[in-house]
């Protein structure tokens, strides 16, 4: 496993568990807002560490999950917009970033 997919599995993982949803739900087709905003914050955490959207967009397809590119940019640029409005969304994603140290 690649260092840039072992750093993915790990926000993952935290970001699930930060959103109270199993990681298969994570990565499930479902449009409810609990696995929306948990998915946008995993491609913000990943564009953050950095990681190019291509590396997403491929870990998103081994996990289950195809996505186009614009809808990754569209979920780093939503929590990128919640992060200047909401400073318990920033508490969560501080943290997350914290435990996903290599």
């Amino acid at each position: 496993m690649s260092y840039k997919a072992e750093v993915f599995n790990k926000y993952a993982d935290h970001v699930a568990e930060a959103h109270n949803i199993t990681k298969e739900s994570l990565f499930s087709k479902s449009k409810e807002r609990p696995m929306v905003d948990a998915r946008h914050m995993l491609y913000y955490l990943c564009k953050t560490r950095p990681m190019r959207i291509r590396f997403i967009q491929d870990f998103m397809g081994e996990q289950g999950y195809p996505i186009n590119h614009s809808s990754i940019i569209h979920g780093i640029n939503y929590v990128e917009k919640n992060k200047l409005q909401d400073r318990d969304f920033v508490a969560i994603c501080n943290r997350i970033e914290g435990c996903v140290i290599l």
